[in-house]
């Protein structure tokens, strides 16, 4: 489907700078509906507000719980070799999560999906902020929860753009995340916080594992997979194989 202005063309964080990457960033249709559901919740708090505390407790606990709803589903849901087994749950995989490994430089697929990204905020948040504050601490944390997915998205996105970071801070989680996508998918599963894959047994550096996952670009979904589960090869027209630059070179 064609899409008005800068994304009616695909971007490769490869061939972009952090300048091209913000213009875009901001243009892209589910970080627009996120930050104006941001302002709904503002609106829905201001009409019904929340004491301060409990505001403040349904804000953090939002922020908090961020790193390990990711981590879980990360691991356990994209990275889990079940949803391409069930034929109608079989395109959203490949759009949410196997799309991104085939080609991890491709902005477009970098991004989550609004049907996947929406109902998990709020199936999550909504409850914990209705228990904290009521109507007003369920905006709250749904709002913050908002900003933090923006916040993860545009890290993420920076973390795959071709630059070396100058910060030590930054080029270590930039380290970690290529190796996630490089070199061994089963590990590095956080995207700024690895504190639950260093808990969970999950965490590593690349110098710790000597042999590079041959699964790392497709998940464990083979050609020998394919004949077996075909939904998603024949929703990609085919099973890539190799590493997507050498393939885009063929």
């Amino acid at each position: 489907m064609a899409r008005p202005g800068i994304w009616n063309r695909s971007h490769y964080l490869d061939k972009m700078t952090l300048r091209e990457l913000v213009v875009a960033y901001f243009q892209y249709p589910a970080i627009i509906a996120y930050l104006a559901l941001t302002l709904i919740c503002g609106v829905v708090f201001y009409y019904n507000p929340a004491p301060l505390l409990p505001s403040l407790a349904a804000a953090a606990i939002a922020v908090a719980a961020y790193p390990l709803a990711w981590y879980a589903l990360h691991r356990w849901v994209l990275h889990g070799r079940w949803m391409f087994k069930h034929k109608s749950l079989a395109s959203v995989w490949k759009r949410i999560h196997y799309d991104h490994h085939q080609d991890p430089n491709h902005l477009e697929v970098l991004f989550g999906a609004l049907y996947t990204t929406l109902p998990t905020i709020i199936v999550i948040l909504a409850p914990i902020g209705w228990l904290i504050g009521g109507i007003g601490g369920m905006a709250m944390a749904i709002g913050a929860g908002l900003l933090t997915t923006c916040f993860y998205e545009f890290c993420h996105c920076v973390q795959h753009l071709k630059y070396k970071p100058k910060n030590k801070w930054l080029a270590r989680m930039k380290a970690r995340h290529m190796a996630h996508h490089f070199h061994d998918e089963q590990g590095n599963y956080g995207i700024t916080n690895f504190f639950w894959d260093r808990l969970l047994g999950t965490f590593y550096e690349r110098q710790d594992r000597k042999e590079k996952s041959e699964t790392v670009f497709n998940l464990g979904y083979t050609p020998e997979v394919a004949k077996r589960y075909p939904w998603v090869a024949d929703l990609s027209g085919g099973v890539a194989t190799g590493h997507p630059v050498e393939r885009m070179k063929s």
